[in-house]
């Protein structure tokens, strides 16, 4: 009997770790209500110092992930533009910061090469662009009730563009046209333009590339 009891044991050790296991994994899941409420307060109080009555808080988010550089921030938005963004605790600079700028720079940017590429690229293309510092707006000083034109600032944005096919000789051609594109009138001053190739299920058909300007 006792051969039989000892792997028992065991085996209900292991049961047990893995249900304590999972519990803490939901655990880890699941937002803390107290510390949204308080990124919530801090924004808004942030919000009053340096916005104005344009802006709201209207939701908060947790990364449960460690894909950012906080735990928690508020999700914020301009009413008229709808720009979102987000406000958090920078626990190295030790205050608060707002990803406003980088977001509606990004959105600007995305407003002026739509048409450029959708024009040139035939295929059912997407686009990203995005800055590698996206508290720049703090970073740079820039009031965000007068946030200026990214033209104005040597900001290096990135433009990822995804295409559903294999690399074509012309996708050179593409890019040296498009960042001719984008540092004309000053549009840009620099940044890198990266080519991927995935199909629209999901496969990568071929190795992406670079170039920078």
């Amino acid at each position: 009997m006792k051969k039989y009891l000892i792997p028992l044991f065991f085996l209900g050790a292991i049961v047990a770790g893995i249900g304590l296991l999972i519990v803490s994994f939901l655990l880890g899941m699941t937002p803390d209500k107290d510390k949204e409420e308080q990124v919530r307060i801090q924004a808004e109080q942030y919000l009053e110092e340096y916005f104005n009555d344009n802006f709201e808080v209207y939701d908060t988010l947790f990364d449960n992930m460690g894909n950012f550089e906080f735990e928690y921030a508020a999700k914020v938005r301009e009413k008229i533009t709808n720009t979102q963004f987000l406000v958090y605790y920078d626990d190295e600079k030790k205050q608060m910061v707002d990803t406003y700028i980088a977001d509606k720079w990004t959105n600007d940017i995305k407003t002026e090469i739509g048409p450029f590429i959708k024009e040139n690229l035939k295929e059912t293309t997407d686009f990203h662009v995005f800055f590698n510092n996206e508290t720049i707006g703090n970073e740079l000083g820039i009031d965000p009730l007068n946030p200026k034109s990214y033209a104005e600032f040597d900001v290096a944005p990135t433009i990822r563009i995804t295409v559903p096919r294999k690399k074509s000789d012309e996708d050179e051609k593409f890019v040296d046209e498009f960042i001719s594109f984008l540092q004309s009138e000053g549009k840009l001053q620099s940044g890198s333009v990266i080519i991927e190739y995935i199909a629209e299920d999901g496969p990568i058909l071929d190795d992406e590339w670079s170039k920078e300007f």
